[in-house]
């Protein structure tokens, strides 16, 4: 399984992918025409019955570039509160500047971040508690 972030009209997913190896070969004559493989679709996994546990510390959300540059400002400081929408940074990235938002209330509980420190894409800039 692999997981990736994936952001739709500025709301952030994160989404658990299964890659199905196909063990099918084709064999290549001369003169004749070749066909892919039609892929296979794995069952969906059988929900469990067991209720998902409750946690009574506050859910944590982490902020990630969502592509590689530079920190230009930061506009939050720890401690702050914060509501969904809410600037946090603007990130230059291809020679644009880039506001990140928040993506969910909260108060800011970290910044990994500083103004001119380069990211790579999915290094973590902000805990929103």
């Amino acid at each position: 399984m692999k997981q990736f972030r994936v952001t739709v009209n500025g709301q952030a997913y994160d989404v658990m992918v299964e890659e199905i190896e196909s063990s099918a070969t084709t064999t290549v004559r001369a003169g004749t025409k070749t066909q892919s493989p039609s892929p296979t679709i794995a069952p969906a996994p059988t929900p469990t019955s067991t209720p998902p546990k409750v946690s009574s510390a506050p859910a944590t959300h982490t902020v990630t570039a969502p592509m590689p540059g530079m920190v230009l400002e930061v506009t939050v400081k720890e401690g702050q509160p914060v509501q969904a929408g809410d600037i946090l940074l603007t990130l230059e990235a291809m020679k644009m500047e880039n506001e990140i938002t928040a993506s969910t209330a909260g108060t800011i509980t970290k910044i990994a971040v500083s103004k001119g420190a380069t990211v790579n894409t999915g290094d973590i800039m902000v805990v929103i508690e």
